[in-house]
Protein backbone atom coordinates (compact mmCIF):
# COMPACT_ATOMS: atom_id res chain seq x y z
CA UNK A 1 0.00 0.00 0.00
CA UNK A 2 2.75 2.25 0.89
CA UNK A 3 5.71 1.07 -0.74
CA UNK A 4 6.07 4.01 -3.12
CA UNK A 5 6.61 5.59 0.20
CA UNK A 6 8.92 3.20 1.85
CA UNK A 7 12.53 2.38 0.87
CA UNK A 8 12.67 -0.92 -1.19
CA UNK A 9 12.50 -4.05 1.64
CA UNK A 10 15.40 -6.50 0.67
CA UNK A 11 15.45 -7.85 3.85
CA UNK A 12 13.52 -11.72 5.01
CA UNK A 13 11.95 -10.30 7.75
CA UNK A 14 11.01 -6.51 5.73
CA UNK A 15 7.61 -8.12 5.11
CA UNK A 16 6.70 -8.72 8.41
CA UNK A 17 7.98 -4.63 9.77
CA UNK A 18 5.82 -3.32 6.64
CA UNK A 19 2.85 -5.24 7.09
CA UNK A 20 2.92 -3.96 11.15
CA UNK A 21 3.31 0.30 9.88
CA UNK A 22 1.06 0.04 7.26
CA UNK A 23 -1.45 -1.51 9.35
CA UNK A 24 -0.59 1.03 11.89
CA UNK A 25 -0.83 3.83 9.84
CA UNK A 26 -4.13 2.89 8.56
CA UNK A 27 -5.50 3.02 11.97
CA UNK A 28 -3.71 6.39 12.64
CA UNK A 29 -4.78 7.99 9.40
CA UNK A 30 -8.49 7.09 9.88
CA UNK A 31 -8.50 7.99 13.71
CA UNK A 32 -7.37 11.55 11.46
CA UNK A 33 -10.02 12.02 9.69
CA UNK A 34 -12.61 11.05 12.32
CA UNK A 35 -10.84 13.17 14.42
CA UNK A 36 -10.88 16.49 12.54
CA UNK A 37 -13.96 15.68 10.40
CA UNK A 38 -15.83 15.83 14.06
CA UNK A 39 -13.67 18.88 14.55
CA UNK A 40 -14.79 20.60 11.71
CA UNK A 41 -18.54 20.14 11.79
CA UNK A 42 -18.30 21.12 16.13
CA UNK A 43 -17.05 24.54 14.64
CA UNK A 44 -19.71 25.05 12.51
CA UNK A 45 -22.45 23.75 14.68
CA UNK A 46 -21.04 25.82 17.50
CA UNK A 47 -20.23 28.76 16.19
CA UNK A 48 -20.88 32.10 17.63
CA UNK A 49 -24.11 33.43 16.02
CA UNK A 50 -26.44 36.73 16.96
CA UNK A 51 -28.57 36.11 19.64
CA UNK A 52 -26.84 32.28 20.76
CA UNK A 53 -25.88 32.52 24.70
CA UNK A 54 -22.91 30.15 25.80
CA UNK A 55 -24.16 27.32 28.20
CA UNK A 56 -21.83 24.79 30.26
CA UNK A 57 -22.46 20.90 29.97
CA UNK A 58 -20.36 18.06 31.69
CA UNK A 59 -19.76 15.50 28.62
CA UNK A 60 -21.30 12.56 27.90
CA UNK A 61 -19.49 9.42 30.64
CA UNK A 62 -20.58 6.84 27.92
CA UNK A 63 -18.40 8.44 25.67
CA UNK A 64 -15.61 9.07 27.74
CA UNK A 65 -15.68 5.50 28.40
CA UNK A 66 -15.90 4.77 24.79
CA UNK A 67 -13.33 6.59 23.18
CA UNK A 68 -10.64 5.49 26.29
CA UNK A 69 -11.46 2.15 25.91
CA UNK A 70 -11.05 1.72 22.37
CA UNK A 71 -7.96 3.40 21.31
CA UNK A 72 -6.52 0.94 24.87
CA UNK A 73 -7.64 -2.26 22.94
CA UNK A 74 -6.20 -1.03 19.35
CA UNK A 75 -2.73 -0.60 21.21
CA UNK A 76 -3.11 -4.13 23.45
CA UNK A 77 -4.06 -5.72 19.96
CA UNK A 78 -1.28 -4.01 18.43
CA UNK A 79 0.95 -5.54 20.72
CA UNK A 80 -0.43 -9.18 20.25
CA UNK A 81 0.02 -8.55 16.67
CA UNK A 82 3.52 -7.53 17.16
CA UNK A 83 5.10 -10.02 19.30
CA UNK A 84 5.98 -12.43 16.32
CA UNK A 85 8.41 -10.26 14.67
CA UNK A 86 9.75 -8.55 17.66
CA UNK A 87 10.54 -12.07 18.95
CA UNK A 88 11.95 -13.61 15.99
CA UNK A 89 14.22 -10.73 14.99
CA UNK A 90 15.14 -9.10 18.95
CA UNK A 91 14.08 -12.15 21.27
CA UNK A 92 15.07 -15.60 19.93
CA UNK A 93 18.21 -16.53 19.00
CA UNK A 94 19.92 -15.39 15.67
CA UNK A 95 19.32 -18.32 12.73
CA UNK A 96 22.07 -20.85 12.67
CA UNK A 97 25.35 -19.00 10.26
CA UNK A 98 29.11 -19.43 10.02
CA UNK A 99 28.98 -15.43 8.54
CA UNK A 100 30.36 -13.39 11.61
CA UNK A 101 31.38 -9.91 11.21
CA UNK A 102 32.24 -7.46 14.09
CA UNK A 103 31.13 -3.54 13.96
CA UNK A 104 32.58 -1.03 16.62
CA UNK A 105 31.50 2.00 16.33
CA UNK A 106 33.17 5.12 17.07
CA UNK A 107 33.22 8.76 16.27
CA UNK A 108 32.41 8.83 13.42
CA UNK A 109 32.94 5.79 11.64
CA UNK A 110 32.36 2.40 11.18
CA UNK A 111 35.26 0.09 12.04
CA UNK A 112 34.23 -3.40 10.03
CA UNK A 113 36.26 -6.25 11.20
CA UNK A 114 36.42 -10.19 9.96
CA UNK A 115 37.99 -13.04 11.06
CA UNK A 116 40.88 -14.35 9.70
CA UNK A 117 42.00 -18.41 8.98
CA UNK A 118 41.82 -18.94 12.77
CA UNK A 119 37.89 -17.87 12.78
CA UNK A 120 38.29 -15.51 16.00
CA UNK A 121 38.44 -11.82 16.62
CA UNK A 122 41.03 -9.85 18.29
CA UNK A 123 43.89 -11.41 16.51
CA UNK A 124 46.90 -10.95 14.03
CA UNK A 125 44.86 -12.08 10.87
CA UNK A 126 41.98 -10.23 11.26
CA UNK A 127 41.17 -7.30 8.29
CA UNK A 128 39.58 -4.17 9.37
CA UNK A 129 37.81 -1.85 6.64
CA UNK A 130 35.94 1.35 7.27
CA UNK A 131 33.08 2.42 6.34
CA UNK A 132 32.09 -0.61 4.34
CA UNK A 133 31.21 -3.96 4.47
CA UNK A 134 30.85 -6.88 2.21
CA UNK A 135 28.28 -9.59 3.13
CA UNK A 136 26.80 -12.63 0.13
CA UNK A 137 22.97 -12.25 -0.88
CA UNK A 138 20.84 -14.75 0.77
CA UNK A 139 23.11 -15.61 3.27
CA UNK A 140 22.05 -15.04 7.31
CA UNK A 141 24.73 -12.65 8.58
CA UNK A 142 25.46 -12.40 12.33
CA UNK A 143 26.58 -8.70 13.34
CA UNK A 144 28.61 -8.41 16.68
CA UNK A 145 28.01 -4.71 17.24
CA UNK A 146 29.79 -2.58 20.04
CA UNK A 147 30.52 1.13 20.71
CA UNK A 148 33.57 2.52 21.32
CA UNK A 149 33.04 5.93 22.82
CA UNK A 150 29.06 6.85 22.69
CA UNK A 151 25.57 5.56 21.94
CA UNK A 152 25.55 4.83 18.35
CA UNK A 153 23.05 3.80 16.16
CA UNK A 154 23.52 0.73 13.34
CA UNK A 155 20.58 1.74 10.77
CA UNK A 156 19.75 0.42 7.49
CA UNK A 157 16.28 1.01 5.78
CA UNK A 158 16.35 -0.98 3.19
CA UNK A 159 17.12 -3.97 5.69
CA UNK A 160 14.21 -2.95 8.27
CA UNK A 161 16.85 -3.19 10.66
CA UNK A 162 18.03 -0.58 13.61
CA UNK A 163 20.22 -1.53 16.78
CA UNK A 164 21.69 0.87 19.00
CA UNK A 165 25.53 0.37 20.17
CA UNK A 166 25.84 0.87 23.51
CA UNK A 167 29.69 1.28 25.17
CA UNK A 168 30.85 -1.32 27.63
CA UNK A 169 28.11 -3.94 26.04
CA UNK A 170 28.47 -6.37 22.54
CA UNK A 171 24.54 -6.95 20.83
CA UNK A 172 24.28 -9.22 18.12
CA UNK A 173 21.95 -8.00 15.62
CA UNK A 174 21.33 -10.05 12.43
CA UNK A 175 20.29 -10.18 8.58
CA UNK A 176 19.66 -11.76 5.36
CA UNK A 177 19.91 -9.63 2.16
CA UNK A 178 17.83 -10.73 -0.18
CA UNK A 179 18.61 -8.37 -3.65
CA UNK A 180 22.52 -7.07 -4.78
CA UNK A 181 23.23 -4.04 -4.15
CA UNK A 182 24.80 -0.92 -1.71
CA UNK A 183 22.97 -0.10 0.55
CA UNK A 184 23.38 2.92 3.07
CA UNK A 185 24.47 2.66 6.75
CA UNK A 186 24.11 5.59 8.18
CA UNK A 187 23.91 6.48 12.29
CA UNK A 188 20.41 7.17 13.86
CA UNK A 189 21.49 8.90 17.16
CA UNK A 190 22.83 11.68 18.01
CA UNK A 191 27.11 10.83 18.55
CA UNK A 192 28.46 14.24 18.24
CA UNK A 193 29.54 17.41 16.58
CA UNK A 194 30.31 14.82 12.94
CA UNK A 195 27.04 13.04 13.15
CA UNK A 196 25.47 14.35 9.97
CA UNK A 197 28.86 12.67 8.26
CA UNK A 198 28.85 9.09 9.90
CA UNK A 199 27.89 6.75 7.59
CA UNK A 200 28.94 3.82 5.32
CA UNK A 201 28.13 0.95 2.91
CA UNK A 202 27.39 -2.76 2.70
CA UNK A 203 27.90 -4.13 -0.49
CA UNK A 204 25.20 -7.41 -1.31
CA UNK A 205 27.55 -9.42 -3.52
CA UNK A 206 26.06 -12.47 -5.40
CA UNK A 207 28.34 -15.67 -4.19
CA UNK A 208 30.61 -15.41 -6.95
CA UNK A 209 31.42 -12.11 -6.62
CA UNK A 210 31.61 -11.96 -3.22
CA UNK A 211 33.91 -14.93 -3.63
CA UNK A 212 36.08 -12.93 -5.71
CA UNK A 213 36.26 -10.38 -3.45
CA UNK A 214 37.44 -12.41 -0.47
CA UNK A 215 39.86 -14.07 -2.46
CA UNK A 216 41.23 -10.53 -3.17
CA UNK A 217 40.65 -8.41 0.01
CA UNK A 218 40.71 -11.29 2.94
CA UNK A 219 42.38 -14.59 2.07
CA UNK A 220 45.19 -12.73 0.32
CA UNK A 221 45.77 -10.66 2.94
CA UNK A 222 46.05 -13.14 4.98
CA UNK A 223 47.96 -15.67 3.14
CA UNK A 224 50.76 -12.91 3.39
CA UNK A 225 51.35 -13.18 6.78
CA UNK A 226 53.68 -10.87 8.86
CA UNK A 227 55.40 -8.32 6.79
CA UNK A 228 59.25 -9.83 7.39
CA UNK A 229 61.55 -7.98 9.96
CA UNK A 230 64.11 -5.65 8.76
CA UNK A 231 66.91 -7.33 10.37
CA UNK A 232 65.44 -11.03 9.34
CA UNK A 233 65.01 -9.60 5.86
CA UNK A 234 69.07 -10.20 4.68
CA UNK A 235 71.78 -12.56 6.82
CA UNK A 236 74.08 -10.63 8.53
CA UNK A 237 77.69 -10.36 6.68
CA UNK A 238 80.50 -11.76 8.19
CA UNK A 239 82.73 -8.86 10.07
CA UNK A 240 86.28 -8.52 8.37
CA UNK A 241 89.10 -9.05 10.42
CA UNK A 242 90.70 -5.34 11.32
CA UNK A 243 93.52 -4.27 9.01
CA UNK A 244 96.82 -4.06 10.80
CA UNK A 245 98.05 -0.72 12.57
CA UNK A 246 100.64 1.46 10.43
CA UNK A 247 104.45 1.18 11.34
CA UNK A 248 105.95 4.54 11.64
CA UNK A 249 109.84 4.40 10.48
CA UNK A 250 111.40 7.01 12.98
CA UNK A 251 111.73 7.11 16.56
CA UNK A 252 109.51 9.26 18.75
CA UNK A 253 110.53 12.93 19.42
CA UNK A 254 110.96 13.54 23.13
Amino acid sequence: MLDWWLPENVSTYGGEIDWLFHLIYAITGVTAILVFGAMLIFLVMYRDRPGRRARYTHGNTTLEIVWTVVPALILVILTFLSVPAWSKIKMQAPPPSDFVVQVTAKQFNWQVTYPGPDGKFGTDDDKTLLDEMHVPVNKVVHVNLRSQDVIHSFFVPQFRMKQDAVPGRQIVQWFEATKPGKYELPCAELCGFGHSGMRGWIYVHTPDEYAKWAAENLTATAAGGEPQKADEAKPTEPAKPAAPAAKTGGKAKR
